[in-house]
C-alpha cells in the first residue's frame, strides 16, 4: 500500500462514470477504490454519446472530473478516419484519440498542478508530451493501465468474417498498432496488466518494461446474490456484453449460428437472452419468442440472477473478461471458451465449465438446463472465488504496490506477478 496519499491524474478516452461496458467498469472500479486513500482527477474525452453532467456527477463521486467535448466515437466521421488511416503511418486510434483539444488541456492543467502519478487509460496517449509540472515541480510518473494489448487484439481481428476491404485494413492496421503500442511502453514508468499472459507478451516486445498485473475485479457488495432478485428459472441462457465490440460479436455470432440451433433443438423450452448496449443487425433479427435482446438495461443483477447459465463463447480476445467476474460475483454458473476465461483463476468443473467446440459448448448448457445443482454448486464456488480473489479493493491495493514501485519506493519487480 502506498507509503503517502498521491494526487493521482487519470488521463481517459471516455467518461469512466456512470460504467456500463467493461472498460469503463474498470477504470470506475479501480478509481473508486483509489480515492478512499488518495486524490483522483478525472481527464477525459467526452464524445456527444455521453451525458457530460451525468458523467462529471457520477466521476464526483470519487473524484474531481475534467470533460473535454470530443468527435463521435461512430458514424461516418468514424469511416472516414478509418479509411485516411489506411494511407496514414498511424492508427485510426492514433488520430482519434490525440485530441489536440485534449493535449491542450492537459497542459493547462499540468502547468498550474502537480501530480504524483499519471494513469494513461489508452497507451496512445503516451505519444502526448506528458512530462510537465509547474515551476519548481516534479513531472508525474507516468502508469499506463493496459485492459488489453491493443496491437495482438486487432491482429486476432484479422481471421474474423470480413469483406476484402475490410481485411485489408486490419492486416494493415494491426502492424502500425503493434508499432505505436510499443513506442508507448517505452515512454512511460511502467505498465499494469490484466493477466500475466498479456504482460508475457508485452515482455517479449520490451523487455526492460517495468510491469505488474492488476486483474480485472468486480464489486462484490454490488454484484451478489440478492433475496429481492428472481429465482434462476432453468431455462434462460444470458449473454451480456457490449454488442459492437468485435470479440463479442464474433463470439455470439458464432453463437447463433452453430451453438443455439443445438441447444434449442435438445432443449424446447430454452430462452435466450442477450443484454447490452448496441446489439448487431444480424442479433437484432434473431429475435423471436425464444430470443430476447434487451440492449442496455438500468441494473444487469436482475438478469444475471434470473439466468440458469451465463455464457462466454469467445474465440477473440485479451486481458481478462468482466463478464466472467460479475457472473461469478454474482454466484452463477458459467459456460465459457478457454480464451474467454484466459487469465482468470478458475477452474474447470470446479467454478467453471470450460468448453471450445459446438458440440461440448452445446453440451455445457445442457448440463446446466438438466441438472440445477450442478449450476448452484457451480454458482456458490464462483461467488466464493470471487470474494476470495477478484475485489476492486484487492486489485488497487495491488495497483497502489505498483505506484510505489514506479516512484522508488518498492524495488523492481516486487509486485511484477500481482
Amino acid at each position: 500500500m502506498a507509503t503517502s496519499r498521491l494526487r493521482v491524474l487519470c488521463l481517459t478516452g471516455f467518461p469512466p462514470s456512470p460504467p456500463t461496458f467493461g472498460a469503463q467498469r474498470r477504470i470506475h472500479g479501480l478509481l473508486s477504490s483509489l480515492s478512499r486513500r488518495h486524490e483522483v482527477t478525472v481527464l477525459s474525452l467526452a464524445g456527444p454519446e455521453f451525458d457530460q453532467q451525468k458523467s462529471a456527477d457520477a466521476i464526483r463521486a470519487y473524484g474531481e472530473p475534467i470533460l473535454v467535448p470530443a468527435r463521435p466515437a461512430e458514424g461516418a466521421s468514424k469511416r472516414l478516419l478509418q479509411l485516411r488511416s489506411l494511407f496514414s503511418a498511424h492508427t485510426f486510434e492514433y488520430h482519434h484519440f490525440l485530441a489536440r483539444a485534449l493535449e491542450r488541456r492537459l497542459h493547462e492543467l499540468l502547468a498550474t498542478r502537480s501530480f504524483d502519478v499519471m494513469q494513461l487509460e489508452i497507451h496512445l496517449f503516451a505519444h502526448f508530451d506528458l512530462r510537465r509540472a509547474p515551476a519548481g515541480g516534479q513531472a508525474p510518473k507516468l502508469v499506463i493501465d493496459a485492459h488489453n494489448v491493443e496491437y495482438d487484439l486487432a491482429r486476432q481481428m484479422t481471421a474474423g468474417d470480413h469483406g476484402p476491404l475490410r481485411r485489408i485494413y486490419h492486416e494493415v492496421n494491426w502492424r502500425k498498432l503493434r508499432h505505436e503500442e510499443v513506442a508507448a511502453w517505452s515512454r512511460v514508468d511502467g505498465v499494469a496488466f490484466t493477466s500475466e499472459l498479456d504482460r508475457s507478451r508485452a515482455l517479449a516486445d520490451v523487455p526492460s518494461l517495468r510491469s505488474a498485473v492488476v486483474a480485472n475485479a468486480v464489486d462484490v457488495e454490488y454484484f451478489q446474490p440478492r433475496p429481492s432478485d428472481p429465482r434462476p428459472d432453468g431455462r434462460t441462457i444470458l449473454f451480456f456484453g457490449t454488442g459492437d465490440y468485435f470479440p463479442n460479436r464474433d463470439g455470439l455470432s458464432w453463437f447463433l449460428r452453430e451453438i443455439w440451433p443445438v441447444v434449442s433443438a435438445r432443449h424446447p423450452d430454452a430462452k435466450l437472452k442477450v443484454v447490452g448496449p448496441r446489439p448487431t443487425p444480424e442479433v437484432l433479427a434473431a429475435r423471436g419468442p425464444r430470443v430476447e435482446v434487451t440492449g442496455l438495461v438500468d441494473d444487469l443483477r436482475p438478469h444475471i440472477a434470473e439466468a440458469a447459465v451465463s455464457i462466454v463463447p469467445l474465440r477473440i480476445g485479451g486481458g481478462t473478461r468482466l463478464k466472467i467476474v460479475e457472473a461469478l460475483a454474482m454466484g452463477k454458473a458459467i459456460v465459457s471458451t478457454h480464451l474467454g476465461a484466459e487469465g482468470l483463476d478458475v477452474t474447470h468443473e470446479e467454478d467453471i465449465l470450460l468448453a471450445d467446440d459446438v458440440a461440448s459448448f452445446a453440451a455445457s448448457i445442457g448440463r446446466v438446463l438438466d441438472d440445477p445443482a450442478l449450476g448452484a454448486r457451480l454458482g456458490g464456488a464462483a461467488r466464493s472465488l470471487a470474494v476470495r480473489r477478484y475485489s476492486w479493493d484487492s486489485a488497487a491495493d495491488k495497483l497502489e504496490a505498483f505506484y510505489d514501485e514506479v516512484l522508488g519506493h518498492q524495488p523492481a519487480g516486487a509486485v511484477a506477478n500481482g
